[in-house]
């Protein structure tokens, strides 16, 4: 018999190289998808494939219905072999060196024999790698770069990855009779963009039938360790998690002790000291019914686990009770969207449909602008297609549609459309698409340049990273800031979860300058319009209030705010 995490592991591996050979993200996508609903299968999946069953399962097709029974039946799939011949060995591992292409893996291997990273690495300290065709003294030291930038970024989890796991595991658990309560903890309940681990704080006066429980879940790979409070588990995607099972009375103090950073309970511990009392655990007050509550102990309002972090609100937690902190329930509006129109997914009225369902009251339909060819870009003679479109489909919805564009941001610091265009839209998100590798000061002046256009525009996904693969790009950012606060412009909260961009650091310096925020959800498809949980945790990390945040007013108000000429 195949397990299925075997199964699952295969299907997500076929993905890859498809990824690799440069084949649709469709069809990456649906190996993906097939992935994670075989890890997710509670059923036998050898019967499943007997009954002829396994179309029934949600993100599974005929075609992959296909490649799983020729797994389960035989050990392997035809498409799976043949894809593993005809790329080089190390490809998967190899390709996820900035710089490195599966022509160019092919190059390292047939010159060096190079299979893995390590032995690039070594082939890069020794030298031999400058001397292979196409490579050269410059491409080795970045590559050099590139392996210690993977090594520290193989220590953390996207956050949507560690949710996608972390949340099926709290159900996992809190659908246990012997489970009294149980929460998230550490860097997930904290929002962080990444996380190292994920923790879960259960309450329960069984302790060793909950550690079983938890082990039983379907998505654990393997069991790392266990004492008689706690499990540490790894689970599909290898995201490494830590079950820790307390006493009801000490649920609380456990919480508390389980969220907030270290720097944060270190400055709440010396508020505790001050008062003659203690913070460990063991010692938590019993009728302490959750850990806000110890906060109002202490004398402080409770502060928000995603403000955790020990960067003044301890402090503030005296005076400020985060009451106006923005919420998900506050945004009126999506903003910062594409449909089939440039780089979309979905038609215009999918998009609106699905922003009506969820409870929005306005959409921005925000396709690319014709500089960003890979995106298709609306040429001019499109773009009036475009606004007929959003006209017809204004007439079938209830949702206000708002008329707009990601214009690139030139290298000259102008934006994409002449000013005649731009002055015929609702909304104008202006962002960096190309030449990221500018040096700082010539990156500095073109967003300067850019705000200080006299249209209204929003700073989108504004210093262009992608967690985990692309750092920021390099500028000084606080004056590019200064200059937004004294300018017709916003900036954006992107919830892209591969992005959240700007980082919390950053939005708390443009709270200082008085500047404003969109949240956006950077949506490509219906689906996307979910990542705006990912937007309002990265705004409430960076402590922005309601009333800074533009698309928390209704159409009217925010279509004033951000249109592009008054």
């Amino acid at each position: 018999m195949v397990d299925k995490l075997d199964v699952a592991r295969a299907l997500r591996e076929i993905g890859a190289l498809l990824r690799c050979k440069g084949e649709s993200s469709f069809k990456v996508q649906a190996y993906e998808n097939g992935s994670a609903a075989v890890e997710a299968i509670s059923e036998d999946l050898g019967r499943l494939v007997e009954e002829g069953r396994l179309t029934q399962v949600p993100g599974i097709g005929v075609s992959l219905a296909s490649v799983i029974t020729e797994f389960v039946r035989t050990g392997q799939s035809e498409l799976h072999v043949k894809l593993r011949a005809e790329l080089p060995p190390g490809v998967l591992e190899l390709c996820e060196i900035p710089g490195l292409s599966p022509k160019k893996v092919q190059a390292l291997h047939d010159a060096l024999g190079i299979t893995s990273v390590e032995e690039l690495r070594q082939a890069c300290l020794a030298g031999r790698v400058r001397s292979v065709k196409g490579f050269g003294l410059k491409t080795q030291q970045s590559l050099l770069e590139a392996i210690a930038q993977r090594e520290i970024r193989e220590a953390r989890v996207l956050l949507v990855d560690a949710l996608g796991v972390a949340e099926p595991l709290l159900d996992h658990l809190r659908a246990f009779p012997e489970v009294k309560q149980a929460d998230l903890a550490g860097d997930v309940r904290r929002f962080c963009e990444t996380v190292s681990d994920v923790h879960v704080v259960v309450a329960s006066d069984e302790a060793g039938v909950v550690l079983d429980h938890a082990e039983r879940f379907p998505r654990v790979t393997r069991v790392r360790c266990r004492d008689a409070q706690r499990v540490d588990l790894c689970l599909a995607g290898d995201v490494p998690a830590s079950v820790h099972v307390v006493a009801p009375a000490h649920y609380a103090g456990a919480l508390l002790m389980r969220t907030g950073s270290a720097a944060h309970l270190a400055e709440l511990g010396r508020v505790a000291t001050e008062q003659g009392l203690a913070l460990d655990e063991a010692r938590a007050l019993v009728r302490i019914e959750s850990d806000a509550q110890i906060y109002r102990a202490l004398g402080l309002h409770p502060v928000p686990p995603e403000l955790r972090e020990g960067d003044g609100e301890i402090e503030a937690a005296r005076q400020d009770d985060f009451a106006d902190l923005v919420t998900q329930g506050d945004i009126q509006g999506m903003v910062h969207c594409h449909t089939v129109f440039s780089d979309g997914n979905d038609t215009i009225e999918d998009m609106a449909r699905a922003a009506e369902a969820m409870g929005m009251k306005y959409l921005t339909i925000t396709d690319h602008s014709p500089t960003a060819h890979y995106a298709r870009g609306v040429e001019l003679d499109r773009l009036k297609l475009q606004w007929d479109e959003i006209a017809r489909v204004q007439e079938r919805v209830k949702i206000k549609l708002l008329r707009g564009t990601e214009s690139d941001i030139l290298a000259t610091g102008a934006l994409d459309y002449p000013d005649a265009i731009l002055e015929q839209l609702d909304v104008v998100i202006a962002s960096v698409h190309s030449r990221m590798k500018m040096d700082e000061a010539a990156m500095t002046q073109r967003l300067v340049e850019a705000m200080r256009q006299p249209i209204f525009k929003i700073w989108g996904h504004p210093l262009g990273r992608l967690l985990l693969r692309r750092e920021p790009f390099a500028c000084r950012v606080e004056e590019v800031l200064d200059v937004i606060a004294s300018s017709r412009a916003a900036i954006e909260v992107n919830g892209d979860p591969y992005r959240l961009d700007m980082e919390p650091r950053w939005l708390k310096e443009a709270r200082k300058r008085g500047i404003r925020f969109v949240i956006s959800t950077d949506a490509h498809s219906t689906k996307g319009l979910s990542s705006l949980r990912f937007g309002v945790g990265v705004a409430r990390r960076g402590g922005l209030r309601k009333s800074e945040v533009l698309n928390a007013l209704g159409p009217e108000g925010f279509a004033a705010a951000v249109r592009p000429i008054h």
